[in-house]
């Protein structure tokens, strides 16, 4: 039983290890200041849920876990079925879901509108297809996936903008997707970068989303890291 127990524990390990390292080196993603939405969310008082993929689910976690407002950031898989929504599956990039961090957020802190100027900011390139920095595969493509259509409008005016705006000189090519269920990930994926700040792969790509949080956003900013 021991050795059962010590190989499962293993396994789970190296799984860890292995998520999230891409498959061609790239030079760091660009950080840009996209512009202030055009059209802010008009929302209701309480609770609100959004739900963004943008590459591994490492980053886009983080960094939505530094911002004041946000209650919880969870990792998981989007896009696809029940019976694939395990990390194993999803890397095949074959089960139709994207990483995606489902974010709960109260709307009288921060507004839909700004989490995804934030998302643009700092977290995913928008002219990259199927790819976030080193990680390639459908699995890491970037979308919005609005919850309401209150979101909606926001999303699609602020792509609409964000194409008008010349600040990114390829095409933006980050879509809106429609809601399916979310899938929460495994356990040792949540709070990934709070529970391993020295991880190769969080010092490298992750950490400087967070720092660029804080430089362009001080307002926003908190240091503190919310647990999902």
């Amino acid at each position: 039983m021991r050795r059962r127990i010590s190989a499962f524990a293993a396994f789970f390990m190296a799984l860890a290890a292995s998520a999230c390292q891409g498959h061609a080196a790239s030079a760091a993603e660009n950080i840009v200041r996209a512009p202030v939405a055009a059209r802010q969310a008009e929302e209701a008082t309480g609770l609100k849920t959004a739900i963004f993929a943008g590459g591994c689910f490492w980053g886009v976690e983080a960094v939505f876990s530094h911002v004041k407002g946000v209650r919880s950031a969870v990792s998981g898989y989007h896009g696809g079925t029940k019976a694939d929504a395990s990390y194993r599956r999803v890397t095949s990039g074959k089960t139709g879901h994207a990483e995606a961090v489902k974010v709960v957020y109260n709307p009288e802190k921060i507004r839909y509108d700004q989490l995804v100027r934030i998302f643009f900011s700092v977290i995913a390139d928008p002219t990259l297809s199927d790819r976030q920095g080193p990680d390639i595969g459908t699995q890491y493509r970037a979308a919005l996936v609005p919850l309401d259509s209150e979101q909606r409008l926001v999303a699609q005016a602020y792509l609409k903008q964000m194409k008008a705006s010349g600040l990114w000189q390829d095409p933006i090519v980050t879509r809106i997707e429609p809601l399916r269920t979310f899938y929460k990930a495994e356990k040792y994926h949540q709070d990934f970068a709070r529970k391993h700040p020295d991880n190769g792969y969080i010092r490298r790509w992750d950490a400087p989303k967070v720092r660029a949080l804080k430089r362009l956003y001080p307002a926003v900013y908190r240091a503190d890291f919310v647990r999902g």
